[in-house]
């Protein structure tokens, strides 16, 4: 068994950060729905909010649930996604507190916490549900797939056509095997002092 204290080599981090892209041009390769299953189990691990977990997940992947979403898409978004091999619909579900009995089970009070606060409720879902949108995108990464994540959609629109009640719209991510001959170079990065301090 590896040392948890151990970095990951060089290897793994070029392919969760240093070398990992966003695409927006995808080879005609499909992404078989056991990986989509081994994404979820992994990404759910990552740290909530008391484990709220309020992520709720929509794989988009047949061609017929594809046009269903196309109306929703801002224009500039409506080719890459159709022609990746899954959309993924990240929501956030607003009633996520009537889990926390499970997923919270040493803090019987937690419940209170957000029932009733809509102010409460709001941040932490969506900060949360943005916070798995991340994970998601790193065991991606991890899995071998790529990624392309996006949020120029109708949001109205994506919640009533493919999210349950109480499920917000958070973020799109497009994910399969990307097409490395359509990058563009790089974009840069800002240097340590420009965005960290330490103190």
């Amino acid at each position: 068994m590896s040392d948890r204290f151990t970095p990951l080599d060089d290897a793994a981090l070029n392919r969760l950060f240093r070398e990992a892209r966003t695409y927006s041009h995808w080879l005609p390769r499909p992404v078989d729905p056991a990986l989509l299953r081994r994404l979820a189990e992994l990404m759910r691990f990552g740290p909530t909010s008391a484990n709220a977990s309020p992520a709720r997940i929509v794989f988009v992947v047949s061609r017929e649930t594809k046009e269903k979403l196309r109306p929703y898409l801002s224009e500039g978004n409506v080719r890459q996604t159709m022609e990746a091999p899954v959309t993924t619909i990240i929501g956030q579900d607003l009633r996520f507190y009537e889990k926390l009995g499970y997923l919270y089970p040493h803090q019987p009070e937690a419940r209170s916490w957000f029932e009733g606060k809509p102010d409460a409720i709001q941040a932490t879902a969506f900060r949360n549900a943005s916070l798995q949108a991340g994970y998601l995108i790193l065991a991606a990464r991890a899995l071998g797939l790529d990624c392309g994540p996006m949020s120029g959609f109708d949001k109205a629109g994506v919640e009533a056509a493919f999210l349950s009640e109480g499920v917000e719209a958070n973020m799109l991510c497009n994910l399969g095997y990307g097409d490395p001959a359509r990058l563009h170079p790089r974009s840069p990065r800002l240097a340590f002092d420009e965005f960290c301090s330490i103190v």
